[in-house]
């Protein structure tokens, strides 16, 4: 609390104001900055992190996906997405869409797939210049429509070729 301290030194003659020392205590203070501390502290939720699961194969023999059963996307730049139906294998020339990720786009393919085909595997390839973070839409489209089967494949030399015979 704050003091005042007057016992001064006697003065003869003149009568001065005497000069009181001032003293203040900042323990109440510096205990309440600590208790509304603790409180907030105690009181305040933090943030949790949203995960994804995601289900790695098990080690094994590989099991070959039908391409009457399977949509190949390839993650493109500028935020670009081609894909076509079926898989591309040598002496094959799908054709190739291209779309975004927006709910116009990559969705609205994904729930076709769905509706057209029971059961369809969808296989998620993705060229050099494509970010992370394209990649990460591309599997939250992937939660968001319910696929339940897909895949992350390496791009190989046919998906590339087809790419440079589109000029992309």
């Amino acid at each position: 609390m704050a003091d005042i301290q007057t016992a001064a030194p006697a003065q003869q003659g003149k009568p001065r104001a005497k000069k009181m020392a001032f003293r203040l205590d900042m323990t109440p203070m510096v205990d309440l900055a600590f208790l509304l501390l603790t409180f907030f502290m105690l009181t305040s939720t933090f943030s949790k992190s949203i995960i994804m699961e995601l289900a790695m194969p098990v080690k094994g023999p590989g099991t070959d996906t039908p391409a009457s059963k399977a949509l190949t996307l390839i993650l493109g730049k500028h935020n670009q997405v081609h894909y076509f139906y079926g898989v591309n294998e040598t002496g094959t020339a799908p054709t190739l869409h291209t779309t975004d990720y927006s709910a116009r786009g990559l969705r609205q393919v994904l729930l076709d797939l769905q509706h057209r085909q029971n059961g369809a595997v969808v296989l998620i390839k993705s060229e050099q210049e494509s970010t992370y973070g394209n990649l990460v839409d591309a599997l939250d489209e992937m939660n968001i429509t319910s696929q339940k089967k897909y895949a992350l494949v390496d791009l190989d030399r046919n998906d590339r070729a087809l790419l440079q015979r589109n000029g992309l």
